[in-house]
This record gives C-alpha cells, sequence and structure tokens, in this order.
C-alpha cells in the first residue's frame, strides 16, 4: 500500500491551503472579518444556491435550520433511522420529538414511501430533515411533493452529498441549490469531501432565512443599523444609531465560523470537483472489484436518478455468509493495515433514544445495518490501495477474487 495504514477517510491539504490558512493569521481579522463573506460567497455558487450561511461545524448547521424553522416543543421532526446522531439531535435541542423513518436495505436512503409512513403515525410533524447517505441523493423531488402536500418543512442534511446532483422534472439541480428543500445543511469536518478543520454551511432558499440564520449563529445579536427595533436607543435624536448600539433581539448562539476556517474552506472549494471526481474513480473500481466477490461482498446500491459524490464506501457484506461477525472482519483489517467504520448504526439502538421510547426496530434500517462497512476512500488513495484493500477482504472471507 501507499501508506503503513489506510483510513476510511481523511483530509487532503496542500501547501496551497497551508498558505490561505497562513495569509489569514497574518491578516488584521481571524473571525467575523472578510474571509466569511468571500467563502460564502464561493459556496452558494459551488452549489448553485440562493444564499449560504457558515458556522461551526455540520450540527450547529442542522440546529441552526430548526431555530429558522421555529420548531419547538409542540413539534415532531421526521429524521431518517440510518444517519449520524446529530441529524436527529438537531430536533431534540430545540425540544421537538423526533420520529424515525425507515430506510431503503439496499441504499439506506429514505424514500417517499417511508418518509409517508413516518409522516401518517405523527401528526404534529413540522419538518423532516432528508439526509443524503454515502453522497447517494434521496428522492428529493417526490419527497419534498410529499411534504408540500402535507405543510409540512423539508430540510436537507447534505453532510454527506457536496458536489452530487439528482435529476428533477426541470432539470438536473445540485445539491444544496435548494431547488426543493427550504434549506440544506453541509458538515465541513476533516473526512468529508472538503473541509475547514471543523466547519458548517446552511444554504437557504429566501433572504429572510438566510438573514435568521446569521442573527441566530452571532447570539440573535445585530449591529445592522436598518435591523434595530429599538427607537429610543438610538441616541441623537435625530433618528440616527449610537455608533456603538447592538441589539440582543433573540436567544441565539455562538456559531460563527472563523476567518481562519473559512481561509481554508475557500482553498478547499477550488478542489471540490477534482475531489470529487476522484472519489468516484475509486467508488468504480471498489464496485468492480467487490463484484469478484460475490455474494460474500458487493458494492452497496446506488440511488436512482442522481449522481452521486460518495464521501464514504459502503460495502455490502455477508457476514453471517462467511462464517465471521463484522467485529472480526474490522479486526483483521485493522492488523492487515485498513481502517474501517461502520455507517450507521441505527440510531433508536442508542441509549438516549431508547429511553425516549422512540420506535424501533424498523425493518429496512436493519438490514441495512446488519452489513454495512465502509472501506477506505480518500482522494490521495493510489489505484492499488483499493486493489490491496479488496484482496485483504476477500482473504478475511476467506474467498479469493475471480481476476
Amino acid at each position: 500500500m501507499t501508506e503503513s495504514f489506510l483510513p476510511y477517510g481523511r483530509q487532503s491539504i496542500d501547501d496551497d491551503d497551508i498558505a490561505a490558512v497562513a495569509e489569514v493569521l497574518r491578516s488584521d481579522y481571524l473571525t467575523t472579518g472578510p474571509a466569511v463573506a468571500r467563502f460564502e460567497e464561493a459556496f452558494a455558487a459551488a452549489v448553485d444556491a440562493p444564499f449560504a450561511v457558515a458556522c461551526a461545524n455540520g450540527t450547529a448547521a442542522l440546529h441552526l435550520a430548526a431555530l429558522t424553522l421555529d420548531i419547538g416543543p409542540d413539534d415532531a421532526v421526521v429524521v431518517p433511522a440510518v444517519t449520524f446522531a446529530a441529524s436527529a439531535n438537531a430536533a431534540r435541542y430545540v425540544g421537538a420529538r423526533v420520529v424515525f423513518a425507515d430506510v431503503d436495505p439496499e441504499t439506506g436512503l429514505a424514500t417517499a414511501e417511508t418518509i409517508a409512513a413516518a409522516l401518517d403515525a405523527t401528526p404534529a410533524a413540522r419538518a423532516v430533515t432528508l439526509v443524503h447517505l454515502n453522497g447517494n441523493v434521496a428522492d428529493l423531488t417526490m419527497i419534498a411533493a410529499l411534504c408540500e402536500s402535507r405543510g409540512v418543512e423539508l430540510v436537507e442534511d447534505a453532510c454527506h452529498a457536496i458536489g452530487a446532483t439528482y435529476h428533477r422534472p426541470a432539470g438536473t439541480a445540485r445539491v444544496g441549490a435548494c431547488a426543493d428543500a427550504r434549506m440544506a445543511t453541509f458538515s465541513l469536518h476533516p473526512v468529508k469531501t472538503i473541509t475547514m478543520g471543523e466547519g458548517g454551511v446552511v444554504t437557504a432558499r429566501t433572504e429572510a432565512d438566510a438573514a435568521r440564520l446569521r442573527l441566530l449563529r452571532n447570539h440573535g445579536i445585530t449591529r445592522a443599523r436598518d435591523a434595530f427595533v429599538l427607537d429610543d436607543q438610538r441616541g441623537d435624536g435625530a433618528g440616527r444609531a449610537n455608533p456603538w448600539h447592538y441589539e440582543l433581539q433573540e436567544l441565539g448562539y455562538n456559531y460563527r465560523a472563523s476567518d481562519i476556517h473559512c481561509a481554508l474552506g475557500l482553498s478547499q472549494l477550488g478542489k471540490l470537483a477534482g475531489f470529487v471526481g476522484r472519489r468516484r474513480e475509486i467508488a468504480a473500481r471498489y464496485d468492480a472489484a467487490l463484484a469478484e466477490l460475490a455474494p460474500l461482498a458487493a458494492p452497496m446500491a446506488r440511488a436512482p436518478g442522481c449522481v452521486p459524490a460518495q464521501h464514504l464506501y459502503a460495502a455490502r457484506i455477508d457476514f453471517a455468509g462467511a462464517g465471521t461477525t463484522r467485529a472480526a472482519v474490522m479486526d483483521a483489517l485493522s492488523a492487515r493495515g485498513i481502517g474501517t467504520q461502520v455507517h450507521y448504526m441505527p440510531l433508536y439502538r442508542h441509549p438516549y433514544y431508547r429511553a425516549l421510547g422512540e420506535q424501533g426496530p424498523l425493518p429496512g434500517a436493519e438490514a441495512y445495518f446488519a452489513r454495512c462497512l465502509s472501506l477506505p476512500l480518500f482522494p490521495a488513495m493510489a489505484d492499488s490501495d483499493v486493489d490491496q484493500v479488496v484482496d485483504a477482504l476477500a482473504a478475511v472471507l476467506g474467498t479469493t477474487r475471480d481476476a
């Protein structure tokens, strides 16, 4: 292998990324400065979104979206059962109940049918947080139409899918463009397709939502004079605001993204197409190689109607058929210098959600979870790394490649 250990995911940082961060470190602004606005403008352009608001991380992005929708304790939010904890936790932060939707056992994605079933069981549902898993895109067009017919808001958890596109009646759309959803959220964690170190983004369809997102990420404070509401604090009697005046207009959070992080994010955005392209090449090589291990291993199914941008490479493995367990396979691969991970255990299995009495098990989620294993995927991998990962997997499963 090209490295002594291949993790399941890793950032790709070059000298130009380091130079971009160093330039900010030498500037007058380390936070709330011009790099943030430049990054937001570039991000919106990259995903064809009307507006983009940067924040501290992907979890903050999800929380800000829930706050902007005014979701509260009397409401419920539908979330796919197979996702990272933050997708559901954001609803809990605002006091809402989480209702888990089942997923397609072949893709791990919620469908219009599983979302409809969850909504049917949840009269209090105010929103659906739709997760694009592994880089595959859920059926946004059908689910958006379903949500509109029920009077339910739709938010995309697009943390896995920056750079992906999907087909809709009006033509191809980019994930995050908000062509069908009211808002979309992104994570720029180091294992994601591009990184800010830690960072997140919410894209929005309207200026009103973007303004609310900006307010909430900064404690609920505004310094915009045209947004002030307290006339008796405007100062000089002529209606002009005091130069020191700002207003705390609602309870917000310190979810700002710094210029340091945004400088890295802006540099990484320039490489998005290249990163996505290389990830697709690696995924295609995995697809071909894993087909040789059938029926014990196979590529995870791809969602129809989209061009995915693989954040993760999830393989489908028949552990029982190989006479082994997933833990044993992961340990054996680790001993060979290959890191793997599971994305994800259904959220209703976790103690926190069990204690809340949320529903489960769900058959599609259980079937997906039973077979999934994420193999190494990041742009710096060589083709030979893919071959060696699959050769090692074949040996651990007690089979051989056909070729």
